[in-house]
Formats: C-alpha cells, structure tokens, sequence
C-alpha cells in the first residue's frame, strides 16, 4: 500500500521530483528520464509507471531550466521509446505469455484484461495500434509486447514504433515546453496531471462503453 502511495504521488507531483533530481543529480537527470521512459515501454510488467506526465514536466522544466536543454530531453527519449518498444517486442516475440506471470510485490501487475482490451485495439486499429497506443497508458507498454507475441513483421513494426515514437515524444514534450510556464498550469500542475491521464484513458473508456452497449443493442 505504501508503494502505491508512493507511485501515485511520483505522478502527481512528478515536476517536484524532476526538479529535485535536476538540483540534485544535474546532468544524470537525463539518463534518469531516459530510463524512467524505456523501462516502462520496454518491461511488459512495468506499466504503471509515468509516461505522459513525465514528458510533460520535462518539457515544462526545461522551458524553466537552462541546464536542461528540452532538445537532448527530446533526442534521448526518442532513442529510449524506440528502443523500449523494440525490447518489449523481443520479449513477447520469444516468451510470450509466461512474462505476464511475473509478480511484484506479491502482485500480478499484467492483468488478462489488459492484454483483452490491447487484442481489441489490434482489431480495430490493426498495424496503427502501436502508434495510436503511444497515448494510452498501460496499452502503450502491453501493444508492442501482443505485437511480439501475435509476430507482426519486424519491419511493419519498426515502422510505425518510430512514428509513434516522434508524435508521443516530441507532441507531448513540447506542449510541455510551450505551456509549462503559464502560471494556472504552473500552479496547479497536479491536476494538470489528473486532466492528462484522463484525456488518455478516454479511448479506453470510449471502448469498454462501445462494447457493453452498443454492441449490445446491435446483437439485439
């Protein structure tokens, strides 16, 4: 419980914490977002982790920092969600669903439904999914890894990670950038956060709404 209440507050506050990381570590803060980024698109088990928010404060303090320079931010974590993404693919390409078993913390953090909703993304979106999965969190780390296991070519693969890779990236860190430092996102940035991870989990919600009812009425 107290780790949950730990992650929850490293996201809601992330801009504290970076901040604290870029006062205390100064440039090795850049290899702590880098790994923050590839370990939750390139560890099917780590999807919990910050991946909007992350990008978002980023850019946010690197418009406020001049020793965070927001295009090495950028480069490093293109190289970091392409890489992230092609290792999850690997992983579910050669283990497949044993992965999913792993428990931390006693506890099993890939759920069945969570690979469920991930195949209907597939179905609906086909090859685009690791694009489109980019912006939605837990999908975004569990597309690559169904990719892997449902052996996607490598090159319709590679592709569409690495234009995911730019619009998530570069899109994100730089709204981050260019709107950080307006004082009513500034000042209430935690809920600025709350608002990021809604809007990302609306086609989720959007999905789950679809199927209980109106796939319903169409079987009707």
């Amino acid at each position: 419980m107290e780790a949950i209440e730990s992650l929850i507050d490293f996201v809601l506050h992330i801009d504290q914490h970076l901040e604290y990381f870029i006062n205390t570590y100064g440039y090795w803060v850049y290899a702590i977002l880098f790994l923050i980024v590839f370990v939750e698109t390139g560890v099917v088990v780590m999807p919990f982790l910050p991946g909007d928010s992350l990008l978002f404060a980023a850019g946010m303090l690197a418009a406020q920092q001049n020793d965070l320079n927001v295009w090495i931010v950028i480069g490093l974590l293109l190289i970091a969600a392409i890489s992230g993404d092609s290792l999850n693919y690997s992983i579910g390409q050669k283990f497949g669903m044993k992965v999913t078993r792993i428990k931390i913390f006693g506890k099993q953090f890939v759920q069945q439904e969570h690979i469920d909703k991930t195949h209907s993304f597939y179905e609906k979106y086909g090859s685009k999914t690791i694009v489109i999965a980019r912006f939605v969190p837990i999908v975004r780390t569990l597309a690559p890894f169904v990719a892997g296991i449902g052996r996607m070519s490598y090159k319709t693969f590679i592709t569409y990670n690495i234009l995911g890779a730019i619009l998530w990236v570069v899109g994100v860190t730089l709204v981050g950038y260019f709107l950080g430092n307006i004082p009513i996102i500034k000042d209430n940035f935690s809920k600025v956060v709350i608002g990021i991870i809604i809007i990302s989990l609306l086609p989720i919600v959007y999905e789950i709404i679809k199927e209980k009812y109106f796939n319903k009425e169409k079987a009707a």
